[in-house]
């Protein structure tokens, strides 16, 4: 059965159209329902708020106990002398006899040792670990050396081996003269670090494309799968990473993705995704997108404890194989990294997952020229994240249809569609609806003298205290993950990343709840959003 993994252009069919408006429509109907409900009865929309309330108290212990465990999981892998592994894998039997009876217990120690013992029954049927090579995608726009240089030289430092490295800048040529010369700068200082350094120029305005990176990675990775032949490398041994301008990948990180990859033997249906953490220059960031920034690498910490619903996000690994085989990324979404997962989901029928790799690629928090100009940055950042429920409609259309039309069985697909509606759901109403909700009851029916009415902002305000350990728990952890004080910020800084948080109930309002209700009232409305709004990304001298 052919697999249609496209996302349409231009006019919808009623059901596609349906799941477009259906995201919007629940949220608003969440807030609308508050007023209503507490018009009608306060009873009735404080049991309603209570529900609500209790939801989000749940879900804030889940955090700080993920947060917690997902940390320690991070710190452990980062112990791990994953080349050592590799490198015992190339011996499995002779190096099985030696560890067996070892007694360190180091992470993942039992699971390696079990590996190895499945490696040596195989007898070779697994690839090679002296013959995996890595290509490296970095996703560039306009940005200058000062930018992607530090990029490429964390790649350099990985411990990989740089000869089985293949490093390719995709840079748009929408970026200039500028953007040319940067690219030739760096091919001529790297072309002899790694096996190879490519660049590849991706043209402006070719038909079917919307302006974003899922083109620009997909241009590249056909280049890249024609030299992969050329070079007489085969192609099942081939793993492609991509990567924002910013990103610094931790020196462990290919090591780690490779030795998974060697190992599992569902290896081409798998993505590998590593820990995102926005810690670059978060000392240079203002308090609003720190606060931002650290959320979001919080969100990722906990998302790599929960492998059942871990999807791609940002940087991610892929067999090559894979990818051309499923001709790459889409080219007609902006937000090419979440839908990857839908797509390689329903090109192979349902067996497909995200491995999670407990190594960590830093990136940038965002920062631009002053304040304003970054504050409004973070949220054209933010509300591109948010249109990830374009993908409700994508999924929706799949899976309500004929048994016989279906990519994959129904009650497998049902959970994920729901995780992800709910998930946007959430996003939208929650932060209003904590913050004010409480108040709503009493306001709506001032006529109505209730105990529960008139207490109503108290309990809700005590079960918000008591949510708040999560926030405690979370901004413990921050100061843990945070890189060293750059030598030019005096000691006092850290009172500052201290009071940032009491930004926590804006930042929310602002750049969780707004952010999404713009995006889902833009599916609501027809009005897509085809156009991938470059983060400006600035170095702070």
């Amino acid at each position: 059965m052919r697999r249609n993994l496209e996302i349409p252009q231009g006019k919808r069919t009623l059901k596609y159209r349906f799941f477009e408006i259906l995201p919007g429509v629940i949220s608003y109907s969440a807030i609308i329902l508050l007023f209503l409900l507490s018009w009608l009865d306060p009873v009735l929309g404080s049991i309603y708020l209570f529900f609500i309330i209790a939801s989000t108290l749940v879900k804030a212990i889940g955090v700080a106990y993920r947060t917690v465990q997902g940390y320690e999981v991070i710190k452990r892998a980062e112990r791990v002398d994953w080349r050592g592994r590799i490198e015992d894998l190339a011996h499995p039997h002779e190096s099985f006899e030696k560890l067996r009876d070892d007694d360190n217990k180091s992470y993942h120690f039992n699971e390696h040792v079990e590996n190895l013992k499945l490696m040596a029954a195989m007898h070779g049927d697994y690839p090679d670990p002296t013959k995996i090579y890595h290509v490296i995608i970095v996703a560039a726009y306009n940005e200058g050396r000062e930018i992607l240089e530090p990029s490429i030289e964390a790649i350099n430092k990985t411990t990989f081996p740089n000869d089985h490295i293949i490093v390719a800048l995709a840079y748009e040529a929408r970026g200039g003269e500028a953007m040319e010369n940067t690219a030739k700068y760096l091919q001529k200082t790297f072309k002899t670090t790694f096996k190879d350094f490519l660049i590849i120029k991706h043209p402006a305005d070719l038909p079917g494309e919307v302006v974003g990176k899922g083109p620009n990675l997909t241009y590249a990775g056909k280049h890249v799968a024609d030299y992969i032949k050329n070079k007489h490398i085969p192609v099942e041994n081939v793993i492609v990473t991509s990567l924002d301008s910013d990103n610094h990948m931790h020196e462990k990180y290919l090591d780690s993705v490779a030795y998974e990859f060697i190992t599992h033997p569902s290896r081409q249906r798998l993505s590998y995704q590593p820990v995102s953490l926005f810690m670059n220059n978060i000392w240079d960031a203002p308090a609003p997108t720190r606060v931002i920034a650290l959320s979001n690498s919080f969100f990722n910490v906990i998302s790599t404890m929960r492998p059942h619903s871990l999807r791609n996000f940002a940087s991610h690994s892929q067999p090559l194989q894979a990818l051309e085989a499923m001709d790459f990324w889409s080219k007609r979404t902006i937000v090419e990294d979440g839908h990857q997962y839908w797509r390689s989901l329903f090109f192979f029928s349902g067996n497909y997952s995200v491995l999670p790799i407990r190594i960590p690629i830093y990136q940038d928090a965002v920062l631009s020229d002053n304040f304003w100009q970054t504050v409004k940055a973070q949220f054209i950042q933010v509300r591109r994240w948010d249109y990830g429920a374009s993908d409700v409609a994508y999924v929706g259309t799949r899976l309500f249809v004929k048994r016989e039309k279906r990519l994959m069985p129904f009650m497998k697909l049902f959970p994920k569609f729901w995780r992800l509606l709910d998930g946007h759901v959430t996003l939208a109403i929650m932060a209003p609806i904590v913050a004010f909700g409480g108040w709503v009851p009493m306001i709506m029916n001032l006529s109505a003298h209730t105990m529960v009415g008139y207490n109503l902002p108290n309990i809700v305000s005590w079960v918000e205290t008591f949510a708040a350990i999560g926030l405690i728990v979370t901004v413990l952890i921050s100061f843990r993950l945070l890189p060293p004080r750059p030598a030019k910020y005096r000691k006092g800084k850290e009172i500052f990343m201290l009071l940032q948080w009491i930004l926590m109930p804006i930042t929310s309002i602002l750049y969780q709840s707004i952010a999404a209700f713009y995006s889902q009232t833009r599916l609501m409305l027809g009005a897509y959003m085809e156009k991938f709004d470059v983060t400006k990304k600035v170095i702070k001298k």
